[in-house]
């Protein structure tokens, strides 16, 4: 019972100090963000306005237009990126086709750091970059590709082309997980290819499909870091995003927007991951 006690307490003190730093950097910033969320002021002066800073964001054209491109860059993303994550997966399941050197050029644009793709888009896509080079040497007009709509499908290029690797390590990990007699067995009652990825590698995926789903939506909201060294804090409309609006209204020291946001962007990721997890354990259900 000593030795118990013992091991209990050696256990709290190892845990007692990241359980300090959560809740000093992450538990006192989450209560101060609700609490600013439903008052105006800050201090004394505070007063208690209730949902008004989240019905003015509903009203904002500016909120508006950064919860759409938003929106719209995570539909995109993450459907595109988990495709061609799967595609690529699959053709690396057999041994032949995979090698360590092909998996680390995969993954190398992952590791790659962000100032390097950011000086990448600059050399294509600024005005004196090679895109525009090559349009004035067609004889054609140079483009503003980063100031204008064409700008959100330079990022969305750029996402998938920096995370789809991670995504196919994760999606080949659990691959190669599947028992090969399943397959054996397939073919033995003359399944086809469709078949078997219909019936025996989609049915037993769904737990990586979910990994690679939230870590590709954690890199997606990491890729506001190269938009802002891109575009600054005022870029092109199609890239405004969500991130843009938090940070502007934090250089503003409009704390309530900026709280108001942060929560409904948080209430709006939750749902997707429980969401997407709910759809999980129903497949799983369905397979038992």
């Amino acid at each position: 019972m000593r030795l118990r006690t013992k091991n209990a307490w050696t256990g709290l003190a190892l845990v007692l100090p990241l359980t300090l730093g959560c809740l000093l950097f992450y538990g006192i910033p989450f209560v101060m963000v609700g609490w600013f969320s439903v008052v105006k002021g800050t201090g004394a002066s505070a007063e208690f306005v209730g949902a008004d800073h989240f019905t003015d964001l509903l009203h904002n054209p500016v909120f508006k237009l950064a919860a759409k491109n938003t929106l719209a860059f995570l539909v995109l993303g993450l459907t595109l990126l988990l495709v061609i994550a799967y595609a690529i997966a699959l053709l690396l399941r057999d041994p032949v086709r995979r090698s360590n050197f092909l998996q680390s050029v995969i993954i190398l644009p992952y590791v790659m750091p962000v100032v390097g793709t950011v000086v990448l888009v600059d050399v294509l896509f600024t005005e004196t970059g090679l895109w525009n080079q090559a349009y004035v040497a067609m004889g054609l007009p140079a483009q503003d590709w980063l100031g204008s709509d064409r700008a959100f499908w330079i990022i969305l290029g750029l996402y998938l082309w920096k995370n789809t690797g991670y995504a196919v390590v994760l999606l080949l990990s659990g691959l190669v997980t599947i028992p090969r007699e399943h397959y054996d067995a397939a073919e033995v009652d003359g399944a086809s290819g469709w078949q078997k990825l219909r019936y025996i590698t989609v049915p037993q995926m769904w737990y990586s499909v979910f990994f690679a789903l939230v870590f590709s939506l954690i890199n997606a909201f990491k890729c506001f870091r190269e938009i802002f060294l891109i575009g600054g804090d005022k870029p092109a409309e199609s890239i405004y995003m969500l991130q843009h609006f938090i940070n502007n209204c934090f250089q503003k020291l409009s704390y309530g927007k900026m709280a108001a946001a942060s929560i409904l962007l948080t209430v709006f990721l939750c749902l997707l991951l429980g969401l997407g997890y709910r759809w999980v354990m129903r497949k799983e259900a369905c397979k038992e």
